[in-house]
């Protein structure tokens, strides 16, 4: 059964979560011991991240920019084998167009094909400041859109050099993502629907959002995504908050709104310790209203928030 069909055949709202892979040459302890302290709530799946190399730009003597790579993220394909294996969760690993070629895209997902990892999230991925002196190029898919016909051409059959083969015995099934408070590239709402519309027709079968503060500002989306014929399940992406700053930075980085009344009962803690019970027990009651709206699953991100993710979970599942 894909993720896709799993979503759809819930009769309660499920749980699921996000991990990142470790850091290049990092454990994946790490990784593991997050699950174990989620396994007990039963995730439908788990989502495996996909990141291009962080760079940094210096300036050099003949005004020329040295790149550096400062951060990588390796072993998505990897990672995501090991938990399926370990522990038996189906796993659904990250494509990202940015910063991998069409090539590279190819073989992760022959690899993933292989292994027996048929779920995928299909994203355009990062292109912040990062990314700034990098070029679109033919070499590359430049939206997730793109993304989605290589892997319906892979589906059927068709590799990238024109090579026609047997379809795989189980194609990939695969999700996108929608933004609740608009992708911050998107001129308008109506805008940023159409071209999720696009996704859908071609072939996503289910939608995760990015995270949100505002429950209001999910239902608006739903509503208005039906209004535009889009008829797949949406799944709602949840974060508990944890750290002060994250009120200044969650904004800047995913480009999401906090609520006052949620912004006020943060300033007022005294330390990180105080940010995190409010986190959680702002994080439940999103949690709630939602269930109580039937959506066929909960999505964590758990970045650095899986004890809280724990205590969100014990008290509504």
């Amino acid at each position: 059964m894909t993720v896709a069909e799993q979503i759809k055949s819930t009769t309660k709202t499920g749980f699921s979560f996000e991990l990142l892979p470790p850091l290049k040459g990092n454990s994946i302890d790490k990784v593991f011991n997050t699950i174990e302290q989620l396994k007990e709530f039963n995730p439908l799946y788990i989502n495996i991240t996909s990141h291009r190399d962080e760079m940094q730009y210096k300036d050099t003597a003949n005004g020329l920019y040295e790149r550096r790579v400062i951060r990588k993220r390796p072993g998505t394909v990897a990672v995501a084998a090991s938990i399926q294996h370990s522990y038996g969760i189906k796993v659904v690993p990250h494509i990202i167009c940015s910063g991998f070629t069409k090539s590279e895209t190819e073989y992760a997902l022959i690899d993933l094909n292989f292994l027996g990892i048929h779920d995928v999230l299909l994203l355009r991925g990062d292109n912040s400041n990062k990314a700034r002196f990098a070029s679109t190029s033919e070499e590359s898919n430049n939206y997730a859109l793109d993304l989605v016909n290589q892997v319906n051409e892979l589906n059927a059959g068709q590799f990238l050099d024109g090579t026609l083969l047997d379809a795989f015995d189980t194609p990939f099934s695969y999700g996108v993502a929608g933004y609740p408070e608009k992708h911050e590239e998107a001129p308008n709402m109506e805008s940023d629907l159409y071209w999720l519309k696009q996704k859908v027709d071609a072939g996503a079968e289910y939608i995760v959002t990015q995270m949100f503060f505002d429950n209001s500002k999910y239902f608006e989306f739903v509503n208005r995504a039906r209004a535009m014929g889009i008829t797949v399940p949406i799944v709602p992406g949840l974060k508990p908050v944890t750290l002060m700053n994250q009120l200044t930075v969650l904004p800047k980085i995913f480009h999401v709104d906090i609520p006052e009344d949620f912004a006020k009962e943060i300033r007022k803690c005294k330390n990180n310790d105080e940010v995190k019970q409010v986190g959680v027990e702002w994080c439940i009651h999103q949690a709630k209203e939602l269930i109580q709206h039937n959506v066929p699953i909960l999505h964590f991100y758990t970045m650095m928030a899986t004890a809280s993710t724990r205590k969100v979970a014990e008290a509504i599942y």
